[in-house]
C-alpha cells in the first residue's frame, strides 16, 4: 500500500492524497483547490499528479473549497467513480461548487478582456463550468456519522464528526490486504471544542497510520468569553465612535453563520448597538438555509437557545443580500454598518469590492477572522501590508486592521493534540499535512514532546510505501537560521 501526497503538503490549501492498495485499487482523499498566489504552485489547479480516469473512488471530508474545489475538474478530466461524503457535505458541496464555477468563469472573462485591451489573444478558459459541477454532483453517495460502509470488498470507511463546519468529518479506512488489516485515518480539518453551533469534534477510532492537519500548529486561540467581548468592542469603536464600516471577510459556510449567531445572541442580550448588519453573499444565503436543514449537526447549546429564539440566524437590522445591485448600494453608502462578505481570504467574491471602496478610509475597520494564505489580500493585511492591489489598482491601507483567530474553525495546537491523544498507543506513523512548513516543524516538536515519536512531513508529490520498515524510521527536518525560504529547507533522515 502506498500514499502519494498530491496537495496540502507543506501548504495549507489544495488538500489531496492518493492511496493505492496492493491490488491496485485507488482511493482519493479530498480534491481541493489551491487558494493562493505562490509562484511554485501557479499551475497546481490545472494539472494532476495522477491520472483522474484511473482513480476508482474518492472520499470527501468536507465541503470547503480547499478540500472539494477541484472535484468538477477531476470529473471533467475522466474520473467516473463514486464520491463518498456525509449528507450535509453533499448538500453544501453542490452550492459551493456552483459558486466556485461562477468564479472560474468570471475570472476567465476578466482575463480575456484584459488580454484584448493589451492587444493579445483571449485564451483564458475557466477551470470548470456549472455543467461540470452538475456532472460531479451526480457521483455523490452520502452516509451518516459513526457508520461503517464498504467502498470496496476489502475497504470500509467511517465518518466521525470533526466539528469543523457543517457535515465535516474525519475519515477512517479499514483496509484488509491478505491476513492483515490496517486502519488508516485522515483527520482532515480538526474543529474546536466549545464553539457555537456545531457539536464538538469526536475522537476517531485508533489508527495504525494517521494523516493529521497542522494549520495552527504553532498558536493558541482566544477563549470564547474574551472573544465576544473583544468583538463587541471592535463593533462599538468602528460603527459608533468612528461612524465607519466594519468589513469582515468571511467564508460563506461556517464562519458567516457563526458570526451571525454571535450577533443574534448579542441582540437577544440587548448588547449590540442598533446598527445595520449585512451578509453580502449569495452563497452565504444558500448555505444558511442548508444549516437550517441539518439540525442534527447542532450542539446542545444551540438547541436550547432555539427554544427562545427559533431562528438563530436572523434578527432585526440583519439583511441578507443576494443581488448585485444591493451589494453596489453598500459601496455607495456612508452609513455605519457591519458587512460580512466572502471570501475569507478576500481573493475572490464581493468582499474585494468592499475593500477596494473602503480600505483607504480611516473610519473603516477590516476584521480578519481566520487563516489566510500569506499572498492573498487578507493575508497581506494580516501581515501589516500598507499597499494592496485590487482590480489592477494599488490602494493605500489607511483603515484599521484587526485580527481575531479565535473565530477560526481550525483547532490550535493544544486542541489538535487533544483530538488525536487517543492515537498514541496504536499509532505507527503520523504524517503532518495541511500546514505551512515552518508551522509543521514547530507542531512536530510539540507532538514529539507529547508522546508521538514517529512523525513525517511529506513534500508535494512524495509517494510513501507504507511498510513496517518505513514505520521504524522518521526523517528530521530543519530550517536554516536566517532564511526560512523553501530553497533553504533541508531534510535529514535518521
Amino acid at each position: 500500500m502506498t500514499i502519494k501526497f498530491c496537495g496540502a503538503a507543506r501548504e495549507v490549501t489544495g488538500s489531496c492524497h492518493l492511496l493505492t492498495l496492493d491490488n491496485g485499487f485507488t482511493i482519493l482523499l479530498d480534491c481541493g483547490l489551491y487558494q493562493g498566489r505562490s509562484a511554485l504552485l501557479k499551475d497546481f489547479n490545472e494539472n494532476w499528479l495522477f491520472d483522474p480516469a484511473a482513480i476508482n473512488c474518492m472520499v470527501l471530508s468536507h465541503a470547503h473549497i480547499d478540500h472539494s474545489g477541484r472535484i468538477p475538474k477531476l470529473v471533467k478530466d475522466g474520473f467516473s467513480g463514486t464520491i463518498y461524503s456525509t449528507h450535509a457535505t453533499r448538500e453544501l458541496a453542490n452550492i459551493m461548487l456552483l459558486d466556485s464555477a461562477g468564479i472560474q468563469e468570471r475570472d476567465a472573462q476578466f482575463d480575456n478582456k484584459k488580454a484584448v485591451k493589451q492587444g493579445k489573444k483571449p485564451l483564458a478558459e475557466p477551470l470548470y463550468t456549472d455543467e461540470d459541477v452538475r456532472a460531479a454532483v451526480k457521483l455523490f453517495a452520502s452516509y451518516n456519522y459513526e457508520h461503517w460502509f464498504h467502498i470496496h470488498e476489502n475497504v470500509q470507511v467511517r465518518f466521525t464528526d470533526a466539528g469543523h463546519i457543517l457535515g465535516s468529518a474525519s475519515v477512517t479506512l479499514k483496509i484488509t490486504e491478505g491476513e492483515k488489516t490496517t486502519l488508516l485515518g485522515f483527520t482532515a480539518d480538526i474543529g474546536r471544542p466549545n464553539r457555537p453551533i456545531l457539536n464538538d469534534p469526536q475522537p476517531m477510532p485508533e489508527c495504525d497510520i494517521l494523516l493529521c492537519e497542522s494549520t495552527y500548529g504553532d498558536r493558541l486561540h482566544e477563549e470564547a468569553p474574551e472573544e465576544t467581548a473583544r468583538f463587541l468592542k471592535i463593533v462599538e469603536k468602528t460603527c459608533v465612535e468612528k461612524r465607519g464600516k466594519l468589513i469582515i471577510p468571511a467564508f460563506s459556510v461556517g464562519r458567516t453563520q457563526e458570526i451571525v449567531y454571535i450577533l443574534d445572541k448579542l441582540v437577544e442580550a440587548k448588547k449590540l448597538p442598533p446598527i445595520p448588519v449585512y451578509v453580502d453573499s449569495p452563497l452565504a444565503v444558500d448555505a444558511t438555509q442548508v444549516f437550517i436543514n441539518h439540525p442534527e449537526c447542532f450542539d446542545g447549546d444551540l438547541h436550547e437557545y432555539m427554544l427562545k429564539d427559533p431562528n438563530p440566524f436572523g434578527f432585526q437590522n440583519l439583511t441578507f443580500i443576494r443581488d448585485t445591485e444591493g451589494s453596489k448600494k453598500l459601496n455607495a453608502s456612508d452609513e455605519p454598518c457591519i458587512i460580512i462578505s466572502s471570501s475569507g481570504m478576500a481573493n475572490a467574491g464581493r468582499v474585494k469590492h468592499h475593500l477596494a471602496n473602503n480600505i483607504e478610509n480611516w473610519r473603516t475597520t477590516v476584521l480578519i477572522v481566520g487563516y489566510a494564505s500569506p499572498d492573498s489580500p487578507a493575508g497581506i493585511l494580516r501581515s501589516g501590508g500598507k499597499l494592496l492591489r485590487l482590480f489592477g489598482e494599488v490602494k493605500k491601507v489607511n483603515c484599521e486592521i484587526e485580527i481575531m483567530d479565535s473565530f477560526s474553525a481550525h483547532g490550535d495546537y493544544k486542541e489538535m493534540l487533544q483530538f488525536i491523544d487517543n492515537q498514541k498507543d496504536k499509532l505507527k506513523k503520523l504524517f503532518l499535512v495541511h500546514g505551512d512548513f515552518d508551522t509543521q516543524i514547530t507542531f512536530k516538536k510539540f507532538l514529539n514532546e507529547n508522546g508521538f515519536p514517529r512523525i513525517e512531513i511529506p513534500e508535494l508529490g512524495e509517494e510513501v510505501e507504507l511498510t513496517e520498515e518505513r514505520f521504524k524510521t522518521t526523517p528530521q527536518y530543519f530550517v536554516l537560521k536566517g532564511d526560512d525560504s523553501k530553497d533553504n529547507q533541508v531534510e535529514q533522515g535518521e
